[in-house]
This record gives C-alpha cells, sequence and structure tokens, in this order.
C-alpha cells in the first residue's frame, strides 16, 4: 500500500516545527558535517533496533529498559532534556540539569516505549532523508497490522559533536513541542520545584 503523501498544510506545519524546534538548539557544537547518507544511515538503526525490541515477544517490562537504551545511544538527550524543560533550564544548577536529564530519560523512554509497543507485529521503514537548515528530516513509515501506515519523522543533527536525533514527529505530533508543555505544566503544578518534579519523573511515563 502506497503511503499517502502530507498535504501542504501539513508539510508547512511540520517544517514550522523543525525550524522551531532548531532554533531551540542554538548551543556551539563542532560544525556541521552530517551528511545525508549519515542522517539515513543513524535512523536505519534506530528503526532497526525499535524493529527488534517491539517483536521481540518479550513482555513490556523487558521492552522498556532496551527501549531506554535506545533512547540513551541514538538521541541526544541531554539538548532534548533542556529543550523540554525550558526557561527553568536557566537557573537550574548543573547538579540539578544532571539529575533532570537522568530523570527525563527514564521517563522519555518508558512514555515513548509504550508508545512504540503499540506497533508490535509491524515495523518501521525508512524512506527518505532531506537537508533543512542544519539538520536532516528522516521520514519513515510506521506499517502496522490491520491499520493505514502512518508517518514517523526523525530530525537529526550533528551539532552537539556526535551525530544523534533530537526530535520525532509521530503522526505530526512534535515530541519536542509536546513535552515542553508537559514539562512546564507539571513544574507548574510543583510550583516551580525542580527537585520535586525530578524526584516525581523517575516514576512516571
Amino acid at each position: 500500500m502506497t503511503t499517502p503523501l502530507p498535504s501542504d498544510l501539513a508539510r508547512r506545519a511540520l517544517l514550522t516545527g523543525c525550524l522551531a524546534a532548531a532554533a531551540a538548539l542554538t548551543l556551539p557544537g563542532r560544525a556541521q558535517a552530517l551528511t545525508q547518507a549519515e542522517a539515513a544511515r543513524l535512523i536505519d538503526q534506530v528503526v532497526g533496533d525499535i524493529n527488534r525490541v517491539i517483536n521481540s515477544g518479550r513482555s513490556e517490562a523487558q521492552m522498556l529498559p532496551e527501549f531506554e537504551r535506545i533512547f540513551a545511544r541514538y538521541a541526544d538527550v541531554p539538548i532534548i532534556a533542556r529543550s523540554a524543560l525550558g526557561v527553568a533550564a536557566r537557573s537550574a544548577s548543573a547538579a540539578q540539569m544532571r539529575a533532570f536529564t537522568e530523570a527525563f530519560q527514564g521517563y522519555m523512554s518508558r512514555k515513548y516505549g509504550r508508545r512504540f509497543r503499540e506497533f508490535i507485529g509491524g515495523e518501521l521503514i525508512v524512506r527518505e532523508a532531506r537537508p533543512f537548515r542544519d539538520f536532516y528530516e528522516v521520514r519513515t513509515t510506521a506499517a502496522l497490522r490491520g491499520q493505514a501506515p502512518f508517518e514517523v519523522v526523525f530530525l537529526v543533527s550533528g551539532r552537539s559533536g556526535r551525530d544523534l536525533f533530537f526530535n520525532i514527529f509521530i503522526e505530526g505530533v512534535n515530541m519536542l513541542a509536546t513535552e515542553r508543555t508537559e514539562i512546564g505544566a507539571l513544574l507548574d503544578q510543583r510550583r516551580g520545584n525542580l527537585d520535586a518534579l525530578i524526584a516525581d519523573l523517575r516514576r512516571m511515563g
């Protein structure tokens, strides 16, 4: 079955989200040296590992640590965590940022690991990689049993000194934007107490 192309409106929304995500990542790093082929190869490795886990026949309790290892290996976790924390990251101590990043990694792995677990019996297929500004978007298709295929887009950059993905769009939903809103709301519920948020994130997801 041929995956339908997104509408012009959806494409513009995606690219706007990409640009907003990129603007949040204006941190010093090495000069952009990532190539289109390297971006595609990275995500090919990511989806290969995800496909292996989701079709391993393991229980959820066994799968989630595997998803955390995948997230830690291929995602730019410090950048994603800092972006998700938003303005509060500016006043956080170095120790708090380390603790938040660690807790956030586990939280994200459990949350999105459960989402990818819905793909059991299917697979992610890398379709294309193309440049956008100073990073690449790698488009994949989630082909699931009994469901219409849908798009999962990874944004890949080498700005941190390693080639890693820093955002995912699942059916057009921007992970970075979503998590920044949700983490902000969780922090507000704790009256800005970052230590309380860190403690709670270790149990959430």
